[in-house]
């Protein structure tokens, strides 16, 4: 798949057409990530330029902070979709979806099945970063009996996680997949989230990739990425990120 006498791979010869990127904040005006629809259009064509063309767009969901509701989430997506028909990125596949803290609002929605899933049953979870809930297994436990597949977002930034790393074998056992994101194999969130990563990766517990592109940074970031050290990781979760399409 990759050319491997080549000192770095450009990011659109690592993606292939099927790839999905299911974890961005590109829904403007809505969260932390892009602002406007001029900026989630210029993101979208530099993810475009870089090979990206499958999208699942995920914003936060928070108590307090986020409070994103499903019909919010749509209607703002509606808003960023008829801009793209019109424009040249219209050959782009888009839906949405959501990344929902674990959060006592969160238990509610799981209650009410009031929930956006990356395709299926499955659905985008995240924790703070500083600790985990105190009832973290417990809520994993309710996702999956209330009929939902949790996929932890970017496992390698839980800064708590790092020196007990037995805690990443419990998540996965108690039916937790793992998402990585690109940008922590380029030392953007710092050198021992980059050491997580790699030692996830070279366990093989992550499962799917995302962006968790939020603005241009980001993706000015996300060039470093072309290590072909790290690239030979990323095909099999490539290819899993497809079935997700």
């Amino acid at each position: 798949m990759f050319d491997f006498l080549k000192k770095e791979i450009a990011l659109n010869k690592i993606f292939t057409n099927d790839y999905i990127d299911i974890h961005s904040h590109i829904i403007p005006e809505i969260d932390d990530g892009s602002d406007s629809i001029e900026e989630s259009m210029e993101l979208l064509a530099r993810m475009k330029s870089n090979g990206i063309t499958n999208f699942v767009f995920t914003p936060h969901v928070l108590e307090g902070v986020w409070e994103n509701t499903s019909s919010d989430i749509k209607r703002k997506f509606d808003k960023l979709q008829n801009s793209l028909i019109k424009s040249e990125l219209n050959d782009l596949s888009i839906r949405y979806a959501a990344e929902y803290m674990l959060d006592n609002n969160f238990r509610k929605l799981i209650k009410a099945k009031d929930i956006l899933p990356i395709k299926d049953t499955k659905i985008l979870i995240e924790m703070s970063y500083l600790n985990p809930p105190i009832n973290l297994f417990e809520l994993l436990f309710e996702i999956q009996m209330a009929g939902y597949e949790p996929i932890l977002a970017h496992p390698e930034r839980y800064n708590f996680i790092h020196k007990n790393f037995d805690q990443y074998y419990k998540l996965k056992e108690a039916g937790c997949k793992f998402q990585l994101n690109l940008l922590s194999l380029t030392n953007y969130y710092g050198k021992h989230v980059n050491v997580t990563a790699n030692k996830l990766l070279k366990n093989k517990m992550i499962d799917y990739i995302g962006s968790d592109t939020h603005h241009h940074n980001h993706l000015n970031a996300l060039t470093k990425l072309g290590d072909k050290k790290i690239i030979s990781y990323l095909e099999p979760l490539i290819i899993n990120n497809s079935t997700l399409k």
